[in-house]
């Protein structure tokens, strides 16, 4: 089946995170295209890694959630913090003028799951002093400085409130400027959206829940609006999930609560958390009991006058504003619909989609499919034909279903996904005039050490979190007891005694 060549001029990218940031930055080394915007509607770049203290509630979240129909997020305004860095396309004096501010899923103590080392751009280094798991203001100043150089390209302020095909397949995106109220309607060859997959949250129909909430409003929250563990002191909490931020959150709460901790999961937790006597482990929810404000177990267990219940359980995939793209790229908010290798939107790949993976290292993930976008968009690198694409699809849900787990890439997935792409990429011919002699920017590969430290980071991290208060001053994964040049001196006494 022959190939398909796209050859586009101007690209809209959706959001300013670290994503969009990563495809305006692949995109340019290309050199190819005559216009390129970055829409963010924060006043900074960064994404959700603007932490918002303030911000515990909005106006999506019910209780159940079991719809992925979002809405378009409607900014708080607020005064700047001091010291608060922020860039503006508006000529405002900073000290007096409030900011839009969207609600961010970080919390005050979270630091980055991943080792620093792993998780980085594969063209800028950490700060040397900073510790080896990140605090979150350290990974949201290191996301702007590698946003620096193309910060000419981001529309901040600057909401996407929709996008829709043209008759010449082109994409027409209507913005908002939100602080004139100004709109615009743009045409775009190509429309990438990077805005993430932390906006609507999932917290499941369960027997009872609904009339539990209504007779105790504000007990049962979501982990996108817990903040600081002190909030749970002298209550008896539950939390539902064991997920990284179940892992995190319940961590942080056991200590303050009414103890032990009540910890429902469904499965096995893929960190791998050391045993801890604060908390209690324990099966899914069957049914909420609002007479005794009690909580029954799968197992049969019975809790009662629970005081707080902090749902960990996920997000649905939500693009309000593609709703008018057929067929449609949402149905139950489990996945995207008809996409290619996790990216392209099959139907029409001039619309693609970055951060769709989960289970992965997002930094390097990104870097490999924004590798691939800039390529194919100007046109050194070929899709397969439709059908070969749609082909794509069919398979992945044969394999693992068409719910929940599509998008999971836990590890070695992941590590083969980022070279599948980078390999794909750099399969390009060269153009005379791009960097690294004709090839272009050059994406992440994978060898050895990325696979060792990939595969260890659960126990890089329950090492790291052991430290306590200590912690703060590691900066290598060697002052936890991980070298790589000692494995690598094991495999080789371990291949030599086989000889």
């Amino acid at each position: 089946m022959a190939s398909t060549y796209i050859r586009a001029r101007s690209i809209a990218i959706i959001g300013g995170g670290p994503s969009g940031l990563v495809a305006a930055k692949y995109l340019s080394a290309e050199k190819a295209f005559d216009k390129i915007v970055v829409f963010e509607q924060r006043s900074s770049t960064g994404g959700i890694w603007n932490y918002t203290p303030d911000q515990t509630t909005e106006e999506i979240f019910t209780v159940p959630q079991t719809s992925p129909a979002g809405s378009i997020d409607k900014p708080i305004w607020r005064t700047p913090r001091e010291n608060e860095s922020l860039k503006t396309d508006h000529d405002t004096n900073r000290s007096d003028t409030k900011v839009p501010s969207f609600i961010s899923p970080l919390y005050e103590r979270l630091e980055t799951n991943i080792p620093r080392s792993l998780m980085g751009f594969s063209d800028l280094n950490w700060p040397q002093d900073s510790q080896l798991f990140p605090k979150h203001y350290t990974a949201l100043a290191y996301i702007q400085q590698y946003g620096n150089d193309i910060e000419n390209l981001v529309r901040l302020e600057t909401q996407v409130v929709d996008v829709r095909s043209a008759t010449d397949n082109s994409w027409v995106v209507k913005s908002v400027n939100i602080r004139s109220k100004t709109e615009q309607e743009e045409t775009f060859d190509v429309v990438i959206v990077a805005n993430g997959h932390f906006i609507v949250p999932y917290v499941p129909e369960i027997e009872g829940l609904k009339a539990w909430n209504e007779k105790y409003p504000g007990i049962v929250s979501h982990s996108k609006y817990f903040r600081k563990p002190d909030d749970f002191a002298e209550k008896k909490t539950i939390v539902v999930g064991n997920s990284a931020s179940g892992l995190d959150i319940s961590s942080q709460i056991a200590p303050l609560c009414v103890p032990p901790l009540l910890w429902s999961q469904q499965s096995s937790p893929h960190l791998q958390p050391a045993p801890d006597p604060a908390k209690l482990d324990l099966p899914p929810i069957a049914a909420f009991i609002p007479e005794s404000r009690s909580v029954r177990f799968e197992n049969g267990h019975v809790e009662s006058d629970i005081d707080a219940i902090v749902f960990c359980t996920g997000y649905f995939y939500s693009l309000p504003f593609l709703t008018s793209v057929s067929p449609p790229l949402i149905i139950d908010g489990s996945r995207v619909e008809h996409t290619y290798k996790h990216l392209f939107y099959a139907p029409n790949p001039t619309l693609s989609l970055l951060a769709l993976p989960q289970r992965v290292i997002p930094f390097p993930v990104a870097e490999a499919q924004s590798s691939v976008l800039a390529r194919v968009y100007s046109g050194r690198l070929p899709l397969p034909s439709k059908e070969e694409m749609q082909k794509w699809e069919k398979d992945r849900v044969a394999e693992v279903g068409a719910g929940r787990n599509f998008h999971l890439l836990p590890f070695p997935k992941d590590a083969e996904y980022i070279n599948e792409l980078s390999k794909w990429a750099l399969s390009a011919p060269v153009k005379e005039g791009l960097e690294n002699d004709g090839r272009g920017k050059v994406p992440p590969v994978w060898g050895r050490w990325e696979y060792w430290c990939r595969e260890n980071f659960p126990a890089i991290r329950r090492a790291f979190v052991a430290k306590g208060d200590a912690r703060g001053s590691v900066r290598a994964l060697e002052e936890v007891g991980f070298d790589f040049n000692e494995y690598l001196r094991e495999k080789e006494n371990d291949g030599k005694a086989r000889l």
